[in-house]
């Protein structure tokens, strides 16, 4: 390993410091938050993947695009190289290089300098495309797999056909018997001859003989980039994972020189079918005290009695390889290296929520909220084990196809995410595009764009400044979560099966979509917590709820006898656990876990329910509501941060309809005010709180000791029409010499000329407005209310908002030539009476629509050279769902006066 320089140790053993204090510091004051709510620390704005295809980039434009981002209030980027997009192209300045080139390379380097030089976060994807692997990854150290071949042998015959053992594989075991069934297999010791075949004993019936094959899985790196194709790697494999380190790891760093990237990065766990590595046999024996060989039949077919232990020890044993052997060295690695490893600890192999605990950054993906989530596998994990900043890969697929997106389906996932407990996010993602190139640009073949080749970019500030805020605000105090969920990872342990080992995957047959809305709907949040954090940590949670829970470790029990006596209260759905969780000694430690569990569940403060539709009134039974509507609960998420001196919640409606609701809390303090998470600014609040949130709206409430002065809110008053705007206004598309007067609103896309256009457009009117006018308490511009989808239009991957937009799809507007604000989510109106005056009134409201328009109005790039050239490495996805969509005001626009002086 290449040597460092004495700046890149000290700055290791910096952050190692910073890490430990940031987890061990007491809760911020919100004196001290409130001082940083309007222009809130820039390490909370949302980063960028960014995806260099080819790698074909160029210095200018790198530059350029780091500029947007910055403007565009992108905190950060991480580097993603993938595959080629185009040919390569002189005159227009494309050159596909191959991976890890003197010119990538080189490439790096330059971002990281010109991204450091901006203020921005640079992190490094240690692979290209994901999972890691690649060209130095030879066929002995590629991802591992064990395969069953089965053979007939005839009645009477004295030798069968031996199956091919090929490059990188090895005959672990044979069988033979009448049947597949383990019962009726024995072992068999098969050589092969010359002629490929082994002798056998004859036998009057027909056999089979059963051969086990320490394999490969043959999958290849996923969107490789040119020169980054090959096997996927061993992650079960040190030798694998230190030849990557030091073949591609390495070269990266040196491309970083002296100013390491702040994180690297390691992408969801998608290692297909992999289950073995070289020396599984050995480990396992010395980790679960007996030989695995004699059991393998009852591996592959779950037959038998010991078949579902056995399998729970076969899948933990690899748990534990890829921790010791991946997550731990990459984790070293790192801060040998003066940065931070972030990792999406999630798939295949089967890491747990536990394994988490490895790494300096967790990372999460996925806003399903209210059904078990990878993402709040990492939240948990950050909370259990003081990782205070969690991020989550946010906006994957978000409404396919590419360039559909809109600022509001970007705020609907986001706020899913920050219920979940994130507070980083990290956007999929900004693509590079060459200059030149026929507008909207590049795309990853399946995710949304969120660069400056969209339109709606005008609002991009606003957007982020939103993220940005709500982010630091979920990164002050604690977490404040009530319930926590017992992952059952021994019962799925026990029933995981050959070619597909992921906890997190088989997961949500436990954690249901019934139960978590049973906790969500009691009026709590939640995380999840293992046996293995348990063991380490106790639980913390007021409340632990345990899922159909049959298999447990006897320490395990001890703990919560320990947590129960200590006044925890335990919902445990289905009853008992009664089962030792491996084969070793099974009899004995079952009667033990058995015993333990009976006692344990004798406490008065262990509830036992029948099933998971009766877990939200045992909860209510046990806990008071974190939160409680009056109505609406299943529509309204919320997630609280606990302070030295306050409470403070993220409140959102999820759905597209109106809320309205009374909303009272657990939390008591002996102040409350309401903070706006557009600007950051404070207005009193009263309790219990009237909540009236519009489609996909969300607010911030803070209960404290005390706090700063803060306005009251407006009293509800009538409200009257000032003025009707939904005629006479003009306008003006962008290289056109005549605005357009329009009598009505109406889409752009009605109108010929501008059925395919993509960009910014300016409507402009004039309104006269007396002195007697402006007396109103509150004027408002509203552009409308929107209409809630009534049914899932064809979505076929990720989310979106189900609310069709009044103003398609955001818009800048602009009194009397000061910008009044921005409109990009319900509701859609802006509070303008400080820019009003008596007499004639210039409105302009600047207008971006998709990009998805243009995109629309021409032909589809044809890759048909691109991949004979290089191969089909992607395939663009939902294409037959690219078509104009509505844009500009629709209407109705309104100015609303609000009480009077």
């Amino acid at each position: 390993m290449s040597q460092r320089s004495p700046r890149i140790a000290l700055l290791a053993a910096a952050l190692s410091c910073a890490f430990a204090a940031h987890a061990a510091g007491p809760s911020a004051a919100f004196a001290d938050v409130a001082a940083h709510l309007q222009a809130p620390p820039p390490d909370a704005r949302p980063m960028m993947r960014w995806w260099w295809f080819g790698p074909a980039v160029a210095k200018p434009e790198l530059e350029r695009e780091i500029l947007a981002m910055k403007a565009g209030g992108i905190g950060g980027f991480e580097i993603q190289p993938v595959y080629p997009m185009e040919l390569d192209d002189a005159a227009r300045g494309i050159h596909n290089v191959p991976y890890l080139s003197p010119e990538f390379l080189d490439a790096v380097g330059f971002a990281n300098r010109t991204g450091r030089a901006n203020g921005l976060r640079v992190d490094m994807t240690l692979a290209s495309g994901w999972p890691y692997g690649g060209p130095h990854v030879t066929v002995d150290e590629a991802a591992a797999r064990l395969r069953q071949a089965v053979v007939d042998v005839p009645a009477g015959a004295s030798s069968f056909a031996l199956p091919a053992v090929m490059s990188g594989e090895k005959l672990v075991a044979t069988f033979i018997g009448a049947d597949v069934d383990p019962a009726a297999l024995r072992p068999l010791s098969a050589t092969a001859g010359a002629d490929g075949r082994a002798p056998v004993a004859p036998a009057n019936g027909p056999r089979k003989v059963v051969a086990y094959i320490a394999s490969r899985t043959g999958q290849q790196v996923k969107r490789a980039a040119l020169g980054a194709e090959g096997f996927v790697l061993d992650h079960l494999s040190r030798k694998a994972i230190d030849h990557h380190l030091a073949t591609v790891a390495e070269p990266l760093m040196k491309a970083f020189g002296d100013a390491p990237p702040y994180a690297v990065f390691s992408d969801s766990l998608e290692v297909y079918s992999t289950d073995w590595t070289d020396d599984f046999v050995a480990e396992f024996r010395k980790r679960r005290g007996y030989d695995i060989v004699p059991h393998l039949p009852a591996v592959f077919t779950g037959q038998g009695p010991d078949a579902a232990a056995v399998r729970h020890d076969w899948a933990l044993t690899q748990t534990e390889l890829v921790e010791e052997r991946y997550l731990m060295p990459i984790d070293a690695w790192a801060k040998r290296h003066g940065t931070r490893f972030r990792s999406q600890t999630y798939g295949e192999p089967a890491v747990s929520l536990s394994s988490n605990r490895l790494v300096a950054l967790p990372e999460g993906e996925g806003p399903q909220f209210r059904e078990f989530s990878f993402t709040r596998l990492a939240t948990s994990a950050g909370h259990l084990y003081g990782r205070p900043v969690i991020s989550a890969e946010t906006w994957t697929w978000l409404h396919s196809p590419a360039f559909a997106a809109t600022p509001l389906d970007m705020k609907a996932e986001a706020d899913r995410m920050l219920l979940e407990g994130v507070n980083q996010f990290v956007g999929h993602g900004w693509p590079y595009t060459p200059p030149g190139t026929l507008e909207p640009g590049y795309a990853f073949y399946a995710a949304a764009v969120f660069n400056d080749h969209n339109p709606w970019w005008n609002v991009m500030p606003d957007v982020t400044g939103y993220l940005t805020r709500m982010s630091w605000l979920m990164r002050q105090g604690e977490p404040a979560n009530q319930v926590a969920v017992l992952l059952p990872n021994d019962d799925v342990y026990a029933a995981l099966v050959p070619g597909k080992v992921s906890l997190s995957a088989e997961m949500h047959k436990y954690v249901t979509p019934a139960l978590t809305a049973q906790i969500l709907d009691a009026g709590q949040n939640l995380d999840y917590i293992d046996a293995q954090a348990i063991l380490a940590l106790g639980v913390r949670h007021p409340v632990l709820v345990m899922p159909h829970v049959t298999r447990l470790a006897p320490d395990v029990i001890d703990r919560l006898a320990d947590y129960v006596r200590g006044g925890g209260k335990i919902v445990a759905v289905g009853g008992a656990p009664a089962l030792a969780p491996g084969y070793r000694d099974a009899a004995r430690i079952s009667a033990s876990v058995a015993a333990k569990a009976k006692a344990l569940f004798a406490s008065p403060n262990v509830r036992v329910v029948a099933d998971d539709n009766a877990v939200g009134a045992a909860l209510q039974a046990v806990l008071v509501p974190d939160m409680k509507l009056s109505a609406q609960a299943s529509d309204v998420g919320f997630v609280r941060r606990r302070l030295r001196d306050a409470d403070v919640y993220f409140i959102a409606n999820t759905s597209n309809r109106p809320v309205h609701a009374e909303a009272s809390f657990a939390a008591v303090r002996k102040a409350a005010a309401w903070i706006d998470p557009d600007s950051g600014r404070m207005t009193a609040a009263t309790l219990p709180a009237r909540l009236d949130l519009a489609p996909y709206e969300s607010r911030v409430l803070v209960l404290a000791d005390a706090l700063p002065a803060a306005p009251a809110p407006a009293p509800v008053a009538a409200t009257t029409e000032m003025a009707d705007l939904g005629h006479g206004w003009n306008l003006k598309f962008p290289g056109r010499a005549q605005a357009v007067r329009l009598d009505a609103l109406r889409s752009w896309t009605d109108i010929d000329a501008t059925r395919y256009f993509s960009g910014v457009a300016t409507y402009d009117k004039e309104v006269e407005l007396t002195a007697a006018q402006l007396k109103s308490r509150r004027i408002v511009l509203d552009f409308g209310p929107g209409t809630p989808l009534a049914s899932t239009p064809k979505v076929p991957a990720g989310m979106r908002a189900m609310y069709e937009s009044p103003v398609r799809e955001a818009a800048q507007v602009v009194v009397n030539g000061r910008r009044a604000g921005a409109v990009w989510h319900p509701p859609y109106a802006l509070d303008v009476t400080a820019f009003l005056r008596p007499g004639r009134n210039r409105i302009e409201v600047q207008v971006g629509n998709l990009a998805l328009n243009a995109l629309a109005g021409h032909a589809l790039p044809d890759y048909r050279l691109l991949w004979a050239r290089y191969g089909q490495r992607f395939v663009p996805q939902d294409t037959a769902l690219i078509a104009p969509q509505p844009a500009g005001l629709l209407g109705p626009v309104r100015l609303l006066g609000e009480g009077g002086q």
